[in-house]
């Protein structure tokens, strides 16, 4: 073995020691979420760009595929109401609006085919601030889209979390 190869293997070893141990210990991108489904049905009156954005999510951060017919879902994703909104949160000292809030509110349900609450009626949202100029109004336009893209990305992982927290947990039987 010559003293390049050597240095090469010794040098992958040490850089990749860390990397196994977070594997070891269970660690994992962000994204990603165990659902213990094989296809999901999104239904209801989500936006187009929710509907993307939970799509993404779900064939990107899962195992799970997505199902056009209900009927051939393990879980339906029934979307509600979306709602987004916009308020003044503050002035300048010229009387000018300073910042506003930006929010999204989502309520879903998801049901099993049987028709089995996973999530009964739930309501998840965001908000976000965000400074506004009145001299750059064209670009606090496009910031503003940018905020609520990225919002609506964060509620469609934190409704896929909901839902895998709460197929995890048993449900009640009643006798």
């Amino acid at each position: 073995m010559s003293v390049n190869s050597l240095r090469r293997t010794v040098l992958g070893l040490l850089v990749s020691a860390p990397f196994s141990g977070l594997i070891a210990c269970g660690w994992r991108v962000r994204g990603m979420v165990d659902l213990p489904f094989k296809a999901i049905a999104i239904t209801g009156s989500p936006s187009p760009p929710l509907r993307a954005d939970l799509q993404a999510a779900i064939l990107t951060g899962t195992d799970v595929q997505i199902a056009i017919n209900p009927k051939d879902a393990d879980l339906i994703l029934d979307i509600i109401n979306e709602t987004n909104g916009r308020e003044i949160l503050a002035y300048s000292s010229t009387g000018q609006i300073s910042a506003y809030r930006l929010s999204i509110r989502v309520i879903f349900r998801a049901y099993d085919t049987a028709g089995a609450d996973i999530i009964p009626d739930s309501e998840i949202y965001i908000n976000r601030d965000m400074d506004f100029s009145n001299t750059t109004v064209l670009a606090t336009d496009a910031q503003q889209q940018q905020f609520i893209g990225l919002m609506r990305k964060d509620l469609a992982i934190q409704i896929l979390r909901r839902i895998a927290a709460a197929a995890k947990i048993p449900q009640a039987r009643s006798f």
